[in-house]
């Protein structure tokens, strides 16, 4: 699952893509910091579609979030609070209201009808 959460995570030109990436709200990751909520670019793995309403453990349903995000997001969908995203090569404190994007969501509805 984690594999398939940080290959599901955004590289970033002209970075090393096996050690950084950025998640889905902007916020950078770092592969070995996985699960380490102490770093600015720990993440954890979300379930896009939340467990809590069907979703699984399909390689399509996750994606690596950095931690702070990741517990911001909880189990909304589509609609979604990002308390994360990056300046320069730093995360910062930003809140926003994100969307999960009509092609993902129309993925998803392959799988699971209530996407």
């Amino acid at each position: 699952m984690k594999s398939a959460a940080w290959e599901n995570a955004f590289p970033v030109d002209g970075i090393d893509k096996t050690v950084f990436r950025k998640d889905a709200c902007g916020a950078w990751i770092r592969w070995d910091k996985y699960g380490n909520q102490a770093n600015e670019m720990g993440w954890e793995i979300d379930h896009i579609f939340p467990v809590s309403m069907g979703g699984t453990d399909i390689k399509q349903n996750l994606r690596a979030l950095q931690h702070q995000n990741n517990a911001s997001k909880g189990n909304d969908y589509p609609m979604y609070e990002a308390c994360v995203t990056a300046d320069g090569q730093h995360n910062i404190e930003h809140r926003k209201y994100l969307k999960v994007n009509d092609l993902l969501r129309e993925m998803l509805r392959r799988y699971y009808p209530n996407a």
